[in-house]
Order: C-alpha cells, then sequence, then structure tokens
C-alpha cells in the first residue's frame, strides 16, 4: 500500500500505541516497530518521520536498548520522547545525568513558540512528566526550547538537522497541548500532507484480499463483537460466498447473546453470508475445569475456539484461509515486539503453535477500535453494531475470577444484564467507553431474610476512554449503583455483595483477567 508513515520506534514504553494512535489521528498512517529495527528496513519502509518511544532504562545502562547514530544521519526527522530524548542526546553528544529531582505527573513546562514543535503552543503549558534521568547538557548544535524550573532541558532541536526531543510525554492526554505538538511535526517537520483515510483503507483491503484468496475458501472467526464483525462484512464484499462465518458459542457470552448474533448474521440477518453456528458451551467449560490462572484460560479457549474452526472447515471442505478480527492493541499487547506481554489475547499470543490452515488473514491488524468502527461506518454496517462496546474474546472466562464453571457464568450474565439495562434506562450509558459485571472469586458473610448467607461478590466496573490504551474510572451516580445493586443481590442466585472498582488503566487493566 503505498502512503506516507511515520515509524514508532518503541524502546520499551508503556505509552507506545498511544503515540501512532495520536500520529493517526492527524489521518497519517503510523507503525510501532521494536528499536530493533535495522537502518535497512527503514530506509525501504521510506517513512517520512521517526518517533523514539520513552522507557524505563538509563542510557547508561549495560543492557538498555540504543540505536546505531547513523540514524541521525538518513535525513529523516526525528522526535525523541523521554527515553528517546536522552538516547537522542546521549548518542549525539550530549550529557545525560541523574536528575537532582525527579518529575513525575502534571508539571508546568516553558517553551518557546518560535519553535516549529511548539507553534501555536501556550509559552507555559501543562505537560506529563515521568523521569529519573534528564538531559543535563544539549549536544553542540542544539537548541534548548523548553525548560522547567528543576529540567533544563525539557525539550532542544536542531532545526537543521529535523531533529526534535521531549523530556515530557505530549502524547498522554495528561499533556495539555500535546496533541497540537504532535500535529506540529507531523505537518510542519515531517511535511506529511494526510491522505490515510478510512475510505481508501477499506478499498485497498478489498482489492488486497481479493488477490490473496484468489479462487480459495476462507473461514472466518465470528463472535458477534465489533472487530469480527467488520472483518466478516470487509470479506464478504471482497469474496462473497468464498466466505464462510463460524460463530461459536463457547457459553461465555453475555446472557441472550448467542441468539442475538444469529438474528444479525444467520440466514433471517441482512447480509449474505454462509453463517453456521455452533454450539459448544460444555466442550469449553469441560476444558476450563479447574483453571484459575488467567493466561492458561486464555490460552485454553484460544486453542479450542481454533480446534473448533478446523472441525468446521473439515465438515465444509477444503478451506484455505482463517479470518480473525484482530486489531493493533491486541498485537502489541501479546508482546509481539519488544514491549511487555500484558494478556495474551486469544486470537494472536494465544494461538496454539499448530494451526490447520493454509494462511491466518487478519484484516483489521493495523487498526485501533475507532478505525476499526469507522471501517464498518465506510462498509454500511448499522450504527448500533459498530458502537457496540468492546468484548473479549475469551468472553465472560476472563470477568470471571478463577476457576469458570456454567454456574459462575450464570450468575455474571445475570448481574451483567441488570447492570446494563439499569445504566440504559438511567441515561448515563452515553459517555461510557465500558462497563460490565465481573465475578469475583471472593465470597463473604451475609444475611438474608434472617438467615445467614455465604456467597460471591459481583464487581461492577464502567470507565471513561477514548482509545482504550488509558481508561479512568466513571464516576457513576449513587442512586444507579444502589438500585443495580438492589436487584443483583434480590434476583442473582449466589451474591450476597456487590462492589464498584475505582481503578484506572494503568495500573489496571480494563478487564479483570
Amino acid at each position: 500500500m503505498n502512503r506516507e508513515m511515520i515509524i514508532v520506534l518503541d524502546f520499551g514504553g508503556q505509552y507506545n500505541q498511544l503515540i501512532a494512535r495520536r500520529v493517526r489521528e492527524n489521518h497519517v498512517y503510523c507503525e510501532v516497530h521494536p528499536y530493533t529495527l535495522s537502518l535497512e528496513a527503514i530506509k525501504a519502509m521510506a517513512p517520512k518521520g521517526i518517533i523514539f518511544t520513552g522507557g524505563p532504562n538509563s542510557v547508561y545502562g549495560e543492557d538498555s536498548p540504543r540505536y546505531a547514530k547513523e540514524i541521525f544521519e538518513l535525513g529523516i526527522p526525528i522526535l525523541g520522547i523521554c527515553y528517546g530524548s536522552q538516547l537522542m542526546a546521549y548518542l549525539l553528544g550530549g550529557r545525560v545525568e541523574t536528575a537532582p529531582v525527579s518529575e513525575y505527573g502534571h508539571t508546568e513546562v516553558t517553551v518557546d513558540t518560535a519553535s516549529r514543535l511548539f507553534e501555536g503552543v501556550s509559552p507555559t503549558t501543562v505537560c506529563w512528566m515521568s523521569h529519573t534521568d534528564y538531559i543535563a547538557q544539549a549536544p553542540e548544535g542544539f537548541k534548548i526550547t523548553a525548560h522547567t524550573p528543576v529540567c533544563p532541558v525539557a525539550a532542544m532541536e536542531c532545526a537543521e538537522r529535523k531533529l526534535y526531543a521531549t523530556q515530557f510525554h505530549p502524547e498522554v492526554l495528561h499533556t495539555k497541548e500535546g496533541s497540537r505538538m504532535l500535529s506540529n511535526f507531523v505537518y510542519h517537520v515531517c511535511g506529511c500532507a494526510g491522505d490515510w483515510k478510512m475510505d481508501s483503507f477499506v478499498e485497498q483491503s478489498i482489492r488486497q484480499i481479493r488477490e490473496k484468496v484468489g479462487s480459495g475458501r476462507a473461514l472466518c472467526a465470528l463472535s458477534g463483537g465489533v472487530d469480527s464483525s467488520v472483518a466478516a462484512v470487509l470479506m464478504a464484499k471482497a469474496i462473497g460466498k468464498q466466505l464462510t462465518c463460524v460463530f461459536v458459542d463457547h457459553g461465555l457470552l453475555r446472557k441472550d447473546e448467542g441468539d442475538e448474533v444469529e438474528a444479525v448474521f444467520g440466514p433471517d440477518g441482512p447480509y449474505d453470508l454462509n453463517f453456521i453456528r455452533v454450539n459448544a458451551q460444555e466442550r469449553f467449560y469441560e476444558k476450563l475445569a479447574g483453571v484459575t490462572e488467567p493466561e492458561d484460560k486464555r490460552k485454553i479457549i484460544g486453542e479450542e475456539f481454533i480446534r473448533v474452526f478446523e472441525e468446521e472447515a473439515k465438515k465444509i471442505g477444503a478451506v484455505d484461509f482463517l479470518v480473525q478480527g484482530t486489531i493493533y492493541p491486541d498485537v502489541i499487547e501479546s508482546g509481539l515486539g519488544k514491549s511487555a506481554v500484558i494478556k495474551s489475547h486469544h486470537n494472536v499470543g494465544g494461538l496454539p503453535d499448530y494451526v490447520d490452515f493454509k494462511e491466518i488473514i487478519e484484516p483489521l491488524r493495523l487498526l485501533f477500535k475507532d478505525e476499526v468502527r469507522n471501517a464498518g461506518r465506510e462498509l454500511g454496517i448499522p450504527e448500533y453494531l459498530v458502537s457496540r462496546q468492546p468484548f473479549p474474546g475469551p468472553g465472560l472466562g476472563v470477568r470471571i475470577v478463577g476457576e469458570v464453571t456454567a454456574d459462575k457464568v450464570r450468575i455474571v450474565q445475570e448481574a451483567d444484564a441488570i447492570y446494563r439495562e439499569e445504566i440504559a434506562k438511567a441515561g448515563v450509558d452515553k459517555n461510557l467507553g465500558q462497563y460490565f459485571a465481573a465475578l469475583t472469586n471472593m465470597r463473604s458473610v451475609g444475611v438474608m431474610g434472617d438467615g445467614r448467607t455465604y456467597d460471591y461478590a459481583v464487581a461492577l466496573r464502567a470507565v471513561l476512554t477514548s482509545d482504550f490504551m488509558t481508561a479512568e474510572a466513571a464516576r457513576m451516580p449513587w442512586e444507579v449503583l444502589a438500585k443495580v445493586t438492589n436487584r443483583i443481590v434480590n434476583e442473582v442466585k449466589g451474591v450476597n455483595r456487590v462492589l464498584y472498582d475505582c481503578t484506572g488503566k494503568p495500573p489496571a487493566t480494563i478487564e479483570f483477567e
């Protein structure tokens, strides 16, 4: 695909996805790659710009990630962020030291608005700092363009060589004018035109899928969620009846969701798809019996998914391709680059070693969640489907802490249905990124009808997020929580306590496991 591109080189930073996300908000395509990406590979990709991420290391550490100094001679604009800024300074002859005073959190920064990077930014602005080391002296030829009372080089640049660096993180929302800074880098420094549009992505993807599949046949893993639904319709647009969608009801879906998925994608639905529903609830419960480790559960569910698909493929006949709704955060969070593994996604890190298909097609692999939704709109998928809340591939298996049983699934399904119903009734669902009920493995003493109970605690979660990379807990109205709590403990057998999760991401993830 011929398009302008920004490359993010990941040095172990927790915000690498956010950087790519912010660049794409400017309609410029961006990919995250490990810092081990070779100079030859970078030259071949011909990026319009490169961004070095932050990271937990010191540039003086023996095992700290480094890069060849020659990258600065390519003539490609480079922006170093946090560790990336220190690495730039270190490699080019500057001095990096342990800061006398570490800076964490919101920090007032004075910037030079004459810099291209800070054009249109307030002379004094609030930025997000997170560092122990700092640049004590900028390299020769560099100009200091921002500082704080305790950080002498909060930003620096060598405009002639198109090299820029910030000690703070412009990619996070806590940096008040960070979006403008990144936009300035993308457009004013890198000279991008902004040609990353979803209509062109859909057209190119359809053409590429047709070329890849040819006269072959494909099997799509359809869960009914946003990602797999968009992947299914995109594939159907490309290859029509050569595609068969297999919906596996693994018994870990929300209440009545299996029937709802069949109503949309089945023979009576609006899409001309080959659709097969496999009811495999007992099979999955048996595999999960006695399993409590979250990663083990994810991998078991992922492998069983694949085995079911293989069996269905054999019934259909020769099937060459397996289609999955993998999206970009799945790929990165599964640790396929140099970042830490956060969790194995059942359709990425959770795949078994052997898969009986010629190839796996992941048409949405390069997209973030909101980009997937926009692709769905371009494909004409109804808004109520496109705007559905994300639902994890392993389903309620990762919303039940500890062992998964049929009875625990019943509990969380019923509690979740009540929670969702009351939130919709109260009209407080409009700005929520995601909300659900989960079942803890905690049991506690209670009293009902003058009798002692020893039952489970349900945890309610609701978060505000724009990109699902970071999130904060929603401040739900107490009257809504009170009503939900009252209904759950009275209507759901096996529950005598309801908790509300007030934790953001980070340090938590949005899901429980």
